[in-house]
Formats: structure tokens, sequence, C-alpha cells
């Protein structure tokens, strides 16, 4: 890649109209699309939504780049491992409450594609609704392989080792604690940083991703514009073959380049590839009592056709202050019209003090009941309401309107808990018929 430093540099600002050149004057001046480039270069527009969609949820940016993404082979199938896509024709989906343990990391050498594995889906990619959730693990990088993905964009969340994502608009790094959006159609490759990687991704079917209103909270809070970093333009130049995979339709496919893909020298626009550091966001709490809803939380949100029932919203549960007074202060009971899938990053979420690990989630589908655990009830029943800080957590949920069906491979795994049932098991009658 040319101009890459040590330490890379990023646009900041969700959704801004951003532009950056690798080379002094490779962005035309004026016009979008001039009769001939600088440097000899392709102009190439990324649209990831309709042209006409209203021009604050348009998307779409200009590449300028050595070659145009049509110079490339045809499109062959290839076998799509454990990669599924909704609707899923399976199993039908149980109501129950289910968890699993980590997947182990590979043992033989895979790169991020071949170690993607589906656990769940929702909706339907052709008609562009729901989601596929899946989990990456890894221990090499993808080399002369890359990847765009046209039946959704992708919400990568490292929970073991740090990636970099080499995309066509520049290079992300991104850790344990961050995310990486890419959006549909982006090419790019993933290599592991530092020592083998696994996470989670979800795949939206649905619009792009946005951010969570803030409502009566005003101008500040939540995730932050500012906070979101995108690459700056970087280009690889030479003639080496390679392999481009698309999934698309829900199936795999492999075409040959006689190049690297990751040619563009500059680009315009307002879809790009994007990093978002979790601990940046500013969590809104009560200081009185009552648990607030979980959407609180909410850092993204891909609306439905719905208002206010989203196709998919990205929720996070950071550290922070308990502070609530006389308050149940876990999570309460409850069943939801939305399907909550959770994942643990780090340490141990407050209503799942056992059982549920790093690299592991829960499902909990559409008015499917649960909360705390027996133990977590009679310790928040009977403690004393002190101001106490939530440390070295962070647990996530994808939480969609559309009931999330776990694949047959999550259905039959070995990782699969059956016995996750028990840690209500020892919920006691504590009704007296006395106030």
């Amino acid at each position: 890649m040319s101009d890459v430093s040590a330490t890379l540099r990023y646009l900041t600002g969700f959704g801004n109209e951003h532009e950056t050149e690798a080379l002094l004057g490779a962005l035309p001046i004026g016009q979008f699309n001039p009769q001939t480039c600088p440097y000899g270069l392709y102009a190439e527009q990324l649209s990831t939504t309709a042209f006409t969609a209203p021009r604050s949820e348009n998307r779409r940016s200009w590449l300028y780049r050595i070659r145009p993404s049509i110079n490339m082979g045809d499109y062959t199938p290839i076998d799509k491992g454990l990669i599924r896509t909704a609707p899923l024709e399976q199993t039908p989906c149980p109501p129950n409450v289910m968890r699993w343990d980590p997947m182990p990391l590979p043992d033989a050498p895979t790169d991020f594609i071949d170690g993607l594995i589906t656990v769940a889906a929702n909706g339907d990619a052709k008609t562009q609704t729901g989601i596929g959730i899946h989990l990456y693990g890894a221990n090499k990088a993808m080399e002369n392989r890359y990847f765009y993905n046209a039946d959704g964009e992708l919400l990568l969340v490292p929970q073991q080792g740090g990636l970099r994502a080499t995309t066509e608009f520049g290079i992300l790094d991104v850790k344990s604690g961050e995310i990486c959006v890419i959006p549909r159609g982006v090419k790019f490759s993933i290599a592991p940083i530092d020592g083998p990687i696994r996470g989670y991704v979800c795949e939206n079917y649905g619009q792009p991703y946005h951010l969570a209103e803030r409502g009566p909270v005003g101008a500040n809070g939540y995730a932050n514009q500012r906070d979101f970093q995108y690459p700056v333009a970087c280009f690889e130049d030479n003639d080496t073959p390679c392999e481009l995979l698309t999934k698309f339709c829900g199936e795999l496919f492999k075409a040959q380049l006689n190049h690297s893909p990751m040619d563009v020298v500059a680009w315009v626009g307002n879809s790009a590839p994007y990093k978002y550091d979790l601990s940046r966001f500013n969590v809104i709490n009560t200081v009185s009592f009552d648990h607030p809803d979980p959407s609180i939380f909410t850092v993204l949100t891909s609306p439905s056709d719905t208002s206010g029932v989203a196709n998919i919203d990205f929720v996070i549960f950071p550290p922070r202050w308990m502070v609530a007074e006389n308050t149940f202060r876990p999570p309460w009971y409850h069943r939801n019209i939305m399907s909550e899938f959770m994942g643990l990053i780090e340490g141990k979420y407050d209503a799942k003090e056992k059982g549920f690990e790093p690299g592991g989630m829960s499902l909990h589908n559409c008015m499917t009941p649960h909360g705390p655990e027996a133990s977590v009830f009679e310790k928040a029943s009977q403690g004393t309401l002190e101001p106490e800080k939530y440390q070295n957590t962070l647990a996530f949920m994808f939480e969609s309107r559309y009931v999330i069906a776990p694949t047959d491979f999550a259905l039959n795994c070995a990782q699969k808990q059956t016995d996750y049932l028990a840690c209500w098991g020892t919920l006691n009658k504590h009704f007296t018929g006395k106030r």
C-alpha cells in the first residue's frame, strides 16, 4: 500500500462527506466525473442507497481508481462452508432460551472467510430485510484473496485479537473494544495483527446503520459523530493475480483478477468503512430510581419500514455507574416484542454472573421470558444500594424486530449449553400474602 504510516491516519465524523487522496491532485475539482481524471484514473461511483433516497439518507462515494471494478473475470460458484443466509430452510425455530460457550479458535491455517460460521438469521436477504449473525475465527491473513458482500453491510465486533481491515477506501486497524462497519459491496481483506482473532459479525440486509436519535437528551451524549473514524486513501498498484470472493443471494462466488482491487487512489463521499471505539460511548443512565429500558445503550440502528421498530439495533453494556435508589438494579424480568442476541466481549454481564463467558452468546427471542439468574436476583434484592461502578465489562446485543432463528449448526453444536434454564431453577416463591 502507498504511504501507510506506522500510526494510521483517519478522517472523523459519522456520515460526513469526506474527501481524501493518496496522490496530490488525484481528486477532480468542481465535478465528480470529468472527461479525463487526473493521473489517468477511472471514476467509479459506489451507491449503497437508491439514487433517489432523500439527501439526509443518501449514501454514495466516488472512487478514483487505477482500473474500474469491471476489469475482472467471470464468477464461478464455490463451497460456502458454514455460511448461511436468510430465509433459513431448516429446523423450525424453537422459542427456548439458548446460550452457547465460546467457539474454539481454529487449529489449521484459517483465514477470515474460511473461518466464518453462521449462527442465526432472520428476514430475507433478497428483499433487503433482516440480518445474519456470524462468528469469525482466523489465524492467518487472507493474502491474495479479497471479499465483498452484496447481501448486506457488515458490522464486525472483535472479541479476541486485533485485526487489520484493508479496504478499497484505505486501512482500518480494529482491536477488541472497537467495532468496524464495512458497507455493502465494499471490497476488503482481513489480517490478524497480533495472533489469532475471534469475534462476531452482524450482516445487515436492511437500511444502512444510522446513529440512534437522542430525543429529549438533546445535542450531546450516546455515540457522538466526531468519534467515528474513516480511512484515508491508500492504494496498491501491482499486477499480482488474486481472487475476488463475493457473497450474492446467499451463495459464494469466486472471480479471478490480474491485479489488486485495492487500487483506489482517491475518494470522496459519505459511504465508506468506519470504526468506532466503544469506550467513547457516553452512557446516559438514571440518577434517581428504576432501571431504564436498554434502548438508552443503542450505538447504531438500521430502521425498518415501521417507525420506532428497528430492523437491527446494536446495543452495548459498557462500564458505567449504577446509582438508582430503592431499585432492583439488574435488568428486570421481561418478555419483549424484539428478539435479542447477546455476546460478551470481556468481563462479566451483570445479569448472568456464571456460564456466560467472553466469546459466548445467548438468544432470547420474541416473547420468550428471560432476566437475571436466581443468584443475581437474591443478591440484588438484598444488597445495600450504594453507588457502584460496573468495571471490566463489555457486552453487546443485536436486537431485531424479526425472530432470530438459529442455524442447524448452532442448534446442534457441542458449544450449545443444555442446562441454561438451570440458572433460573432456584427462583423461589417469596409470596406471603402480606405487604
